[in-house]
């Protein structure tokens, strides 16, 4: 009978993509620990893995590219070279083709070649022995001495769309221990998730009952002996119905207890399926951590910075759906590092730092939740910058800006569109990161960002999460007669004071803790609740919750304690809701309310004074825009874009007739080409910048020019933003606009 292939591509596929990712991780490792032999050796077995699998399943594309790759790296271990920088980009360029033909063949294209010019590069550089070369790395047996051994291709089990119930690495087990694995669609295991967090949120309802049932039994008793003590002493024909009685009483008892203690066996069973299900849909974060790695490299070199990536925890475990929901919030916060945080050679050695920059990506569990540091050693985030910026982006006054507290300032990071980058470019500055992070963390994960900077000394952004998006853990409080819930990852802690220590700070109360003055309000006047408890009480009930770098204590009259329990969404005409963030069933099945904490913190700065945050007023005019271009094509492109969106907008063939129009009207913003006749663009901004009226004018160059010497000679003429027309669009440009004057 016929070996059929197709049965085990989709095995092969599997392997070949965690060998090509052990090679990717491997050589990051030898770049910072050249001649290490086991490793070396590792990344030759892999490489040739996947060249005698694919030689079997006949893909001769995946085969010559891997046969090539093996060369090389057999030639870096045997001494004949060293793994250089350019040798290290030929392997990654080859690991990138061995990726788009997996791609390829998932798709069910198995006649693809290999790339020819990448082939001969790669046999050239396993080829060359270049002078001066380090010397040869020792080894201890050679590819021909220690053949290396295929594993068994092993037929799945067929589903459609299936994927691996977890992609993670699994432990090693006995010789000769049997492991069955069964692929799944990964729809079914989400039902089964969900359908296990509504089990747990219903055995919560379940205890709640017990509890008041065994307040009805003890109420019952205390009837029964009430009555019995009005019925005993009249005659004796009452006996047998207070007999009847305590016999009635004494079952209900007996019932309660039984119920009782099969809820303490339902613990356990519940929490063990809690535990085992969520378990199915764990995954290291090392699954999103490890790619990053490669994607730092790249950045680094672009950005002609030498950076030390170093990545801790990838063993913590988390959601797989938290997982793939985190890797975009990363990569924004990366680019952000890499662009704008991190400094040059020459600025770091002036500031007296290591000429090596360093981000520092970890995670770890944190009170029943995970926490993602990412920190670098970089410039820190400057409080004049942000506040210098939301003036000229006119966010808010200055008397408003001048008023608030370092956290507040720090805080308007999250706003949409903005950027404290000195030139917005396609790396970042955009504006569209740091909110995109927030609404991802707060609003969708219920989680919590934490931002600790020191200016000139670095920043370090602190990710909040839940374990999973199954259950979240809660705190049931109680205001007003009515019970509403706080994210467990927001809250900092909590405490009881007396009223005393509630001072007056202007037009604030707050609390002294640790060195911290924390303003304090009532939950019930930011929930516009009547709030009829005693104001004479001696004591108070503070929870103290967190967003960002601002603190808030909120007062409530008790705190029911912790659960973990399902969150549903709110429905769509109650979407505008913005102090709850979604809804849980309590007792009775009562509709508990889930808070959004940033909105309660917004919410106390205006009671506070209500007028202190309000954005300053705009003109009514809209804004006016400058768009300098040689060509007429592109100034007409360029003005029915902006003119569709609002602003007003005049055109100016090039850099001399762009000058004369600006001594006659203050533009909004200028947009304008490099290369133009009599005066080009970079010039032209050399004269606003020296021009009073136009010192904070916002500047924006569009240009073909892409080098970067092109970008820091823009930062240096005093140009905002650099867009490149070769990645010119519609959106890029209006974000871009957007981003600089709303």
């Amino acid at each position: 009978m016929a070996f059929d292939h197709s049965k085990f591509l989709a095995r092969f596929v599997e392997e070949a993509r965690e060998h090509c990712s052990r090679i990717s991780e491997g050589l990051l490792n030898l770049e910072n620990s050249l001649g290490d032999a086991e490793t070396l050796n590792g990344l030759f077995r892999s490489a040739h893995t996947i060249k005698g699998s694919s030689r079997m399943m006949k893909l001769a594309g995946v085969t010559e590219l891997a046969h090539k790759m093996e060369d090389v790296l057999d030639a870096v271990r045997g001494g004949k070279i060293s793994l250089s920088a350019p040798v290290s980009d030929v392997l990654f360029r080859g690991l990138d083709a061995l990726a788009a033909m997996l791609e390829r063949i998932t798709a069910g294209d198995t006649t693809m070649q290999a790339p020819g010019e990448l082939c001969e590069e790669l046999a050239r550089a396993a080829a060359a022995q270049a002078a001066g070369d380090a010397p040869p790395v020792p080894v201890g047996t050679s590819a021909a001495e220690e053949p290396v051994k295929l594993p068994p291709l092993v037929p799945l089990a067929e589903a459609d769309t299936a994927v691996p119930v977890e992609s993670a690495p699994l432990p090693a087990v006995a010789r000769g221990q049997k492991i069955d694995y069964l692929r799944i669609n990964a729809a079914k295991l989400d039902e089964l998730i969900r359908l296990m967090g509504e089990i747990v949120s219903e055995h919560v309802r379940f205890r709640r009952h017990i509890v008041s049932l065994a307040e009805i039994e003890k109420a019952t008793a205390r009837h029964l002996k009430t009555v019995a003590g009005h019925l005993h002493g009249a005659d004796n024909e009452h006996e047998p119905l207070i007999e009847a009685g305590r016999a009635l009483q004494l079952s209900l008892r007996q019932s309660v207890r039984a119920m009782h203690d099969a809820s303490l066996l339902q613990d356990h069973l519940v929490g063990d399926l809690q535990e085992t299900s969520l378990r199915m849909r764990m995954q290291p974060l090392s699954t999103v951590f490890d790619p990053l790695r490669r994607t730092v490299r790249d950045l680094a070199h672009e950005q002609g910075k030498d950076v030390d990536f170093v990545v801790e925890g990838g063993d913590t475990e988390l959601d797989r759906k938290i997982i793939d929901r985190i890797g975009d919030s990363l990569m924004h916060m990366i680019r952000n590092s890499l662009d704008h945080g991190l400094e040059n050679a020459d600025e770091r050695i002036a500031a007296g730092k290591p000429l090596k920059g360093t981000i520092h990506l970890s995670a770890f569990y944190d009170s029943g939740c995970v926490t993602v540091s990412l920190s670098d050693d970089g410039k820190g985030l400057s409080i004049d910058r942000i506040r210098e910026k939301a003036l000229a982006k006119r966010l808010f006054d200055a008397d408003t800006l001048a008023g608030m507290s370092r956290a507040e300032i720090t805080d308007l990071i999250f706003m949409p569109g903005f950027s404290t980058s000195p030139l917005i470019t396609d790396i970042s500055g955009r504006g569209v990161g740091m909110d995109v992070v927030r609404k991802s963390v707060v609003d969708e994960l219920k989680g919590a960002i934490i931002i600790e900077t020191v200016e000139g000394a670095g920043t370090t952004f602190l990710l909040r999460l839940p374990l999973n998006l199954a259950v979240f853990p809660l705190f049931l409080i109680a205001i007003a007669g009515k019970t509403c819930a706080l994210p467990a990852t927001s809250l900092v802690e909590m405490l009881s004071v007396r009223r005393s220590e509630i001072i007056e700070i202007v037009n604030k109360r707050a609390i002294r803790l640790r060195e911290q003055i924390i303003p304090v309000e009532n939950l019930a006047d930011l929930l516009r609740l009547a709030n009829e408890a005693s104001a004479e009480t001696v004591e108070v009930l503070i929870v103290i919750i967190r967003d960002g770098e601002e603190k808030l204590g909120l007062v409530v009259d008790e705190i029911i304690g912790r659960e973990e329990m399902v969150v549903k969404p709110l429905p769509p005409h109650l979407k505008n809701l913005r102090m709850v963030s979604g809804v849980t069933i309590g007792e009775r099945d009562s509709i508990i309310n889930v808070l959004h904490v940033p909105e309660l913190i917004r919410q106390a700065r205006e009671i506070a004074d209500p007028l202190r945050l309000h954005p300053a007023a705009r003109e009514d005019h809209a804004a006016t825009v400058l768009v300098v271009d040689d060509s007429i094509n592109t100034r007409e492109i360029e003005k029915s874009i902006l003119e569709a969106y609002g602003y007003a907008v005049v055109t100016a063939e090039d850099g001399e007739d762009a000058f004369g129009k600006t001594r006659k009207t203050l533009f909004d913003l200028v947009i304008t080409d490099v290369e133009m006749p009599r005066l080009d663009g970079f010039s032209l901004t050399e004269r606003l910048r020296a021009d009073e009226r136009y010192r904070a004018v916002p500047i924006v160059i569009v240009t073909s020019r892409e080098k970067e010497e092109d970008k820091k000679r823009g930062i240096l003429v005093g140009a905002n933003a650099y867009i490149v027309k070769g990645a010119f669009d519609q959106s890029n440009l209006i974000d871009t606009v957007r981003s600089l004057i709303g």
